[in-house]
């Protein structure tokens, strides 16, 4: 459907209601959620299947049906994402999957990764911080595929506290502040030296899903690699990252 179709679509809709026009809503942005499902899929990895990511983020496509009001000018598949991701991080944290020991881990390998790179006054190698563990690295990949679901509480942070704010003031003005603009590009600055830090492999995982906007299987087969080793490469890379951004991290997710 083109975007003249589209628009009319919402018009006869919010016009008329009928249930045939906001199912026909639905399936128009049924690809949406799954979209918005694959990204989250690579923070949770196996742990959560993505047939019921799609599931949980059909409920926050029909809600943003529902409260979505065309004459505000806000862009719907910016409205809708939204609320498509907080109905999946929602049901998440209802089912609570996140078991103390999963923290625990998360801990140790933050707690030896800061001690490394104070020691070392550099990012301590996948080798090394098995070692400062105490574990194998066989182990340690094991650990960092499982705690990839404790990254939904800082994406969940980001997008009740941020996001939302940034959606209204880009629908009221069409140019960033100036300060913003400058903070903006010395970020980019800063993630670009940050990925010079990568392994060559991490580098095209992230370029490829980030803006490329390549699904995780796509990226398999130009690696020729397997899924989950895709997504244990986007965890390495990310975790890499963070440690060097910190915070500001954020604002690329």
């Amino acid at each position: 459907m083109n975007e003249e179709s589209r628009n009319k679509l919402w018009e006869d809709y919010m016009r008329y209601k009928t249930p045939q026009l906001r199912e026909q809503i639905i399936i128009e942005y049924a690809g949406l959620v799954k979209i918005v499902a694959g990204r989250l899929s690579m923070y949770l990895g196996y742990t959560v299947e993505y047939d019921d990511l799609v599931g949980y983020g059909t409920f926050g496509l029909i809600d943003a049906i529902d409260k979505f009001d065309l004459l505000k000018g806000a862009k719907f598949e910016t409205y809708a994402s939204l609320r498509i991701r907080g109905a999946i991080l929602d049901q998440i944290r209802k089912m609570d999957w996140i078991p103390r020991t999963l923290r625990q881990k998360q801990k140790k390998i933050e707690m030896a990764n800061q001690k490394l790179e104070l020691e070392q006054g550099r990012i301590g190698t996948e080798e090394e911080l098995a070692q400062e563990i105490g574990i194998s690295t066989d182990e340690l990949a094991m650990w960092q595929n499982q705690t990839k679901i404790t990254n939904l509480v800082s994406l969940d942070e980001f997008m009740e506290q941020g996001a939302e704010i940034r959606m209204d003031t880009n629908a009221s003005s069409q140019f960033d502040q100036p300060e913003k603009a400058m903070e903006k590009e010395e970020m980019k600055k800063a993630l670009i030296e940050t990925l010079e830090h990568l392994t060559e492999n991490e580098k095209k995982v992230i370029t490829l899903y980030y803006y490329e906007e390549l699904t995780l299987k796509e990226i398999s087969h130009i690696l020729e690699v397997s899924e989950s080793r895709v997504s244990q490469l986007h965890t390495k890379a990310l975790q890499k990252m963070r440690q060097r951004l910190g915070g500001e991290l954020e604002m690329f997710w």
